[in-house]
């Protein structure tokens, strides 16, 4: 049988209060209401991937002629023993990540030309180490039960960005990435998995739809950047200008 927490009264577990002290017994005091998951209810999820829409439409024909050149550069060189994969290895962050100058370009009501899409490369060697520390992070993560490894996958997404547009070194990028991220973490999991869904989509459209779901989530991507962190660079000029800002 319970008892009063106060006067250690012996009660039949009903009582909202003590008949014999008159104090309120465990029974009345309310259950706190479960904690929403961080990040679900207060990131915008759905309107960073129509904004990411809405900006590949602004120049179709640009994103998809680099993904194009992407795919192919990637192809020809893995055909290519071990120098070849660490061809790959080294060039693809610094191609890829032309799609977020492109995006950043557009988001701030900006012409973009099509050498944009090469602008990662003047951070190259930065976003280099970003790639090998990573990717050694990661690996090990995953080889320690998997969820550590997948932790570390959604803290590091924006690390890339902010190499380019705060023009900053890999290790600072992985930690403001990661510490600005957690808070959130549970929110951009599931933003991650929507890219990863719309990617997939891709796919099982002949891969053809890859042309179209590659570009479309980087710009997605560069919109939740600006939201959650704001664009500190002035990408009017094919070579990007550092501002005050």
């Amino acid at each position: 049988m319970p008892h009063c927490p106060h006067c250690g009264n012996q009660l039949t577990g009903t009582e909202e209060h003590c008949p014999a002290c008159g104090q309120p017994t465990q029974a009345s005091t309310p259950r706190p209401e479960p904690s929403p998951i961080p990040g679900l209810q207060t990131l915008p999820l759905g309107h960073y991937i129509k904004i990411g829409w809405d900006v590949f439409k602004q120049y179709p024909g640009g994103f998809i002629a680099f993904t194009l050149i992407n795919i192919a550069v990637h192809l020809v060189l893995e055909r290519i023993p071990v120098v070849g994969w660490l061809a790959v290895f080294a060039i693809s962050t610094p191609l890829i990540m032309g799609n977020f100058f492109v995006s950043a370009k557009l988001l701030q009501k900006q012409t973009p030309v099509f050498r944009d899409f090469f602008s990662g490369f003047s951070f190259f060697f930065p976003l280099l180490l970003l790639s090998v520390v990573t990717t050694i992070f990661i690996c090990v993560g995953l080889a320690l039960l998997i969820i550590p490894g997948i932790y570390l996958i959604v803290a590091y997404l924006f690390a890339s960005c902010l190499v380019i547009d705060r023009q900053m070194d890999f290790w600072p990028a992985m930690e403001l990435s990661r510490r600005t991220v957690q808070p959130l973490w549970f929110g951009f999991l599931a933003f991650t998995l929507i890219l990863t869904a719309i990617n997939l989509a891709g796919v099982l459209c002949l891969i053809v739809g890859l042309l179209v779901t590659i570009p479309w989530s980087f710009a997605a991507l560069t919109a939740a950047y600006a939201d959650l962190f704001g664009f500190q660079s002035d990408y009017s000029q094919g070579v990007r200008r550092w501002t005050n800002s």
